[in-house]
């Protein structure tokens, strides 16, 4: 269903996909036994057949067995048009889904999908004999109340506080060492780091400590500070059927007009990496020769007067009757972003653009305001990517507009044919190398569209309390709490 990044937290502990991606790009085996390849049989030479031989002795938290069955029901209900699936890319292609034995199933694909792979490492398996016995999968019992195959079992959930979850003792894979795992619900990103430093939070994740907090924290007693590059990219992300910002020359004069370097070393200290780019650098399909931002005033007030925005009385432009003016909403609680928004406010006036600050609690501006578009900007960090993948149909083709009935996330509303005729070739080329020209030319694109207005690649600082021991960040997830699995803590001389 519709979700966002924070939520992968918990999927990563309830649930099992049939495998993960480990830190250093590789799959790794969870409820299958092996990754299917074209060297073990497991995927035909011409990559349209596949074969995935199941785990044994895998149980859902219930107790009872997992088998094939459930695999297939879960590519069946996200596959289900009555089922409000969260994206269909990739699962749409299957075809003569089989159960061949408990612990094998076979598929076909409609046509050669490379990023499938990657996908399936995000797809975690949902049991068919509680949901499938739903009257409607979208209102069941199972949401509020879910069973997993994971390491750990669900607990209870206090809205507004905190989720709990306690160990499953059954569980098949290595671990969990922990007995319970709480996870907190601060949406205020000050009280998330007063609470780390008092020792009321173990870790602090997906936005971690705040910048101007960093160099504090690293000098607490008793804690340990990780700065990791994360694969999610902050940006202005506007949508692009509102008004002024469907004007691609209003988003050049945008970009031009903002000083990002500002941005980046006043109020984030230093800590990200600016970019141009969607993909993080660290993917092998980054292209590094895109045109370097250029903070410019002078060239974006030119650019506006020829393109006939004229300043007004008031010194906010306007063309043929619509203003030079938007709202940009980001989470409240974010004190980081909302100076950031401030920054922007001065920039973006200095060049006859009047931003105007609309931010509004998570529970809110991720739901229908993002998802279906009702928004007119955006700051937001976004990991673009499919696991370690850079297939980016969700976020860019233009079919996948949820606000136009599309089952993906372009909630910029973002169209371009031949964008849409590359992402199609991307996602059927085996070959990395010419999978990367492919996904270069489609950052070429992007980037001259403006699509985005980038700002940086997130390097996320996360706090843990000294002594956890198992935690890995991991850049091909959106949550470091991928393997709470294997965290425990270190006994005390």
């Amino acid at each position: 269903m519709p979700a966002i990044e924070v939520d992968q937290g918990v999927w990563w502990n309830l649930f099992s996909p049939l495998w993960f991606i480990d830190p250093d790009g590789k799959f790794v085996p969870d409820l299958a036994r092996e990754i299917p390849t074209v060297a073990n049989g497991g995927i035909s030479a011409d990559g349209l057949t596949w074969k995935v031989r199941l785990r044994p002795g895998v149980k859902w938290h219930d107790g009872t067995p997992f088998t094939a069955e459930d695999v297939k029901y879960t590519f069946d209900l996200i596959n289900n048009t009555s089922f409000r699936a969260r994206t269909r890319v990739g699962h749409n292609l299957l075809q003569d889904i089989t159960v061949t034995a408990p612990d094998e199933i076979t598929w076909r694909m409609e046509r050669a999908y490379a990023p499938y792979l990657s996908i399936l490492s995000l797809t975690f398996i949902v049991p068919k004999h509680v949901l499938g016995a739903a009257s409607d999968p979208n209102t069941a019992p199972f949401n509020t109340a879910p069973v997993g195959t994971g390491p750990f079992r669900w607990g209870s959930r206090t809205p507004g506080d905190n989720i709990t979850l306690t160990a499953h003792t059954s569980y098949h894979g290595r671990g969990p060492f922990l007995e319970r795992v709480v996870f907190k619900y601060i949406p205020d990103l000050t009280v998330l780091y007063t609470q780390f430093r008092t020792g009321q939070v173990d870790y602090t994740g997906i936005q971690g400590i705040s910048p101007p907090f960093v160099r504090e924290a690293r000098t607490l007693r008793g804690r340990t500070i990780h700065l990791s590059p994360t694969a999610s990219v902050e940006s202005i992300s506007p949508n692009l059927e509102f008004g002024p910002l469907a004007d691609k020359q209003v988003r050049q004069a945008l970009y031009m007009g903002m000083n990002k370097r500002a941005i980046i070393d006043a109020i984030y200290y230093g800590l990200p990496t600016p970019t141009e780019s969607f993909i993080p650098r660290e993917s092998w399909a980054f292209n590094p020769d895109l045109p370097a931002h250029r903070h410019d005033p002078a060239a974006a007030n030119a650019l506006l007067d020829a393109a006939g925005w004229q300043r007004g009385s008031d010194g906010i432009r306007a063309k043929n009757g619509v203003r030079l003016e938007f709202a940009n909403s980001t989470t409240t609680g974010n004190p980081v972003r909302e100076q950031a928004q401030q920054l922007l406010m001065q920039d973006w006036r200095t060049i006859g653009a009047a931003m105007r600050i609309n931010n509004m609690p998570a529970a809110v501006i991720w739901g229908e305001f993002w998802q279906q578009s009702r928004f007119n900007s955006v700051m937001v960090g976004v990991n673009f990517m499919l696991g370690s993948d850079p297939d980016v149909t969700p976020r860019f083709h233009s079919g996948g507009i949820p606000a136009k009935g599309g089952r993906g996330n372009n909630n910029i509303q973002y169209a371009n044919p031949e964008v849409d005729a590359l992402l199609v070739q991307g996602a059927t080329q085996f070959d990395q190398a010419a999978r990367r020209a492919t996904y270069a030319r489609i950052q070429g694109i992007i980037r001259d569209d403006l699509a985005i207005l980038p700002l940086f690649q997130y390097a996320v600082a996360e706090g843990t309390k000294e002594g956890l021991i198992g935690y890995k960040p991991n850049i091909n997830t959106s949550s470091n709490c991928w393997n709470i699995r294997e965290w425990y803590w270190a006994r005390a001389a």
